[in-house]
């Protein structure tokens, strides 16, 4: 199973990879248990400061794994679910980013998604595919999308199921940039390299908390937990050590969440 995801820790940015390239890195319950099982563990782990997301190959997941679908339409489908939701991500006090390297399809997009920024390379293929495959908006993307990038496009790529480039992704506000295939993992590494030295763990767990949290909510209801939000950070040593540290023009050294 661990090869299902392989593991790097590098400067402070855990880089996992979905690892099964020969199926576009395809969505099994085994490959997702042992991806959510890093994500936990790397919420616990002080080395890890970000995370980066990505597929080997020419995939970065192409949807759910055809013979689970089979099994599921076939009644024969015993393999034991993981509790964990597809929104997992959500959850992690860390930030985490997806490098969309290839196919990018259904389950694939929902995972893309759910990290809290987005890199894809420009030549990329998206898709939603549900509707070619008569099948409906899963795992909230119904509810994710529209958020994102707008109700009616939203409602183009899901009825639809058009597959679409990862430069399009970026002009649909699907991802934050589009960049050349060759160089997509490098800088967003770099990326997140600049997060694990610059920004403050606490902070990056608050603020993702607080903008996962928020869209449900007034924006008097929004204002009012920044409030006791903002006088608990002034508890924080992350609150002096920022401080400190721009006044004597130097990195910060944040401590670990």
């Amino acid at each position: 199973m661990a090869e299902l995801v392989l593991s790097t820790l590098d400067q402070g940015v855990l880089t996992l990879t979905f690892n099964r390239p020969d199926a576009l890195n395809a969505w099994t319950d085994a490959m997702g248990r042992r991806y959510f099982d890093l994500l936990a563990q790397a919420e616990k782990d002080p080395d890890v400061r970000a995370v980066v997301v990505t597929g080997a190959g020419k995939g970065f997941c192409a949807g759910a794994d055809f013979k689970t679908l089979t099994a599921i339409q076939t009644g024969t489908y015993d393999e034991r679910p993981d509790l964990r939701p597809n929104t997992f991500p959500t959850t992690i006090g860390k930030p985490i980013i997806a490098a969309v390297n290839g196919a990018c399809a259904g389950l694939g997009m929902v995972h893309a998604l759910v990290c809290d920024l987005v890199f894809t390379a420009e030549e990329a293929k998206w898709t939603t595919a549900f509707a070619r495959r008569g099948l409906i908006a899963e795992y909230g993307l119904s509810w994710v999308l529209p958020r994102i990038m707008g109700q009616q496009r939203a409602m183009d790529v899901l009825l639809s199921g058009r597959v679409f480039t990862g430069r399009e992704a970026y002009e649909l506000g699907l991802a934050n940039r589009a960049l050349p295939a060759e160089s997509l993992l490098a800088e967003v590494q770099s990326y997140a390299r600049e997060l694990a030295v610059h920004s403050s763990p606490a902070s990056m767990a608050v603020i993702k908390r607080q903008v996962w949290g928020d869209w449900d909510t007034t924006l008097e209801e929004s204002a009012k937990a920044a409030v006791r939000e903002m006088l608990a950070s002034f508890e924080r040593p992350d609150f002096t050590e920022g401080v400190a540290s721009f006044l004597e023009r130097r990195p910060p050294n944040f401590p670990a969440l």
